[in-house]
């Protein structure tokens, strides 16, 4: 085997690894509030979330796209420089699952892009159209996903007021299940599509395609390694979100769960890439502030925000560092 083709399977296995944490430490998103209520058990949330994760991330190409090829210039790539920073993003993501810090791979992802694409090619390195999108998804998860969730969680409040507790918690139970399956769903949508457009630039940078495509195959082997990655649950992130940030019962957790994937459902549509991880961290916060602003632990939120900051600067400077060292070495 060739240096250059050994090169290129390292950077598409380190590509399938990032993918693969990616669902690992992502599951949380999906199954925080249903396992946290009780609604779920923790075994039957994680094979919903392995099989809808995976559907998702069948079902469209548009947030790929824009990964892809819309994030850095595929002519300032190497596969040295792919390969360095998907080692970052997945360094980061393992430490933050491991001290139970909910984290964003996406903007871990798309830092760690940028910082290959600094290394290869200064900032004519980065598609400024790509970032529009970026900044607009950062918007739409923290603002539409609070601001979704608290308005169904008032008008929940307003219309089950008088309803009689059994009935009304049976309801609850169950639009929680169904809102955690399409959270899910949305959940592969966006995220897993991300890795996709990372593997196709792979594919594109070392040779194999001679333009950015998407194929059948390439689809399929990153939805079932973010699959994969889901199945091992991410509890620690769970405690987290579900426990310490709000104790929240089932009718918020419906709440919270329909306003974070209605927000990225319409995102992906757009080909959009927002973090999953701060949409319904904020939907969350803001069915918790719907019922009593008391009820959100600030504290536990004031150390989540605090990772979030610290994702773009430290993985960015992660795969710029390595990309540096690796474009010099395999140059």
């Amino acid at each position: 085997m060739s240096a250059l083709t050994l090169g290129l399977a390292i950077a598409l296995l380190a590509v399938l690894a990032a993918e693969f944490v990616n669902g690992w430490t992502d599951a949380p998103n999906a199954i925080a509030t249903v396992v946290s209520t009780g609604v779920m058990t923790p075994r039957t949330a994680i094979i919903m979330a392995v099989i809808m994760n995976t559907i998702g991330a069948m079902a469209g190409t548009a947030v790929a796209n824009t990964v892809g090829k819309g994030i850095v210039d595929p002519a300032f790539m190497t596969v040295p420089a792919i390969t360095a920073s998907m080692v970052a993003i997945i360094a980061w993501g393992t430490f933050a699952a491991k001290v139970g810090l909910p984290v964003s791979k996406s903007h871990a992802l798309l830092a760690g892009l940028a910082g290959a694409g600094l290394a290869g090619g200064g900032w004519d390195a980065l598609q400024w159209s790509g970032w529009q999108k970026v900044g607009i998804g950062m918007v739409a998860s923290l603002g539409f996903g609070f601001l979704g969730a608290y308005f169904l969680g008032r008008l929940i409040i307003r219309s089950a007021a008088n309803a009689r507790p059994a009935p009304a918690k049976r309801t609850f139970d169950f639009l929680q299940m169904l809102s955690a399956a399409f959270m899910a769903f949305n959940h592969g949508l966006n995220d897993g599509q991300k890795f996709m457009g990372v593997f196709a630039l792979t594919l594109l940078t070392g040779g194999v395609t001679k333009e950015f495509h998407i194929d059948t195959w390439v689809i399929v082997v990153c939805a079932l390694t973010m699959g994969l990655g889901t199945s091992l649950g991410g509890w620690r992130i769970i405690e987290t979100v579900g426990v310490k940030m709000a104790r929240i019962t089932s009718w918020q957790g419906f709440a919270a769960t329909m306003g974070a994937s209605s927000t990225i459902y319409v995102a992906s549509a757009y080909g959009i890439p927002l973090s999953t991880t701060h949409t319904i961290t904020s939907s969350i916060v803001g069915v918790g502030a719907s019922k009593r602003v008391s009820d959100v632990r600030w504290g536990v939120l004031k150390r989540i925000v605090l990772a979030w900051c610290a994702t773009f600067p430290i993985c960015a400077a992660l795969a710029y560092c390595a990309a540096l060292v690796a474009n010099a070495l395999w140059s």
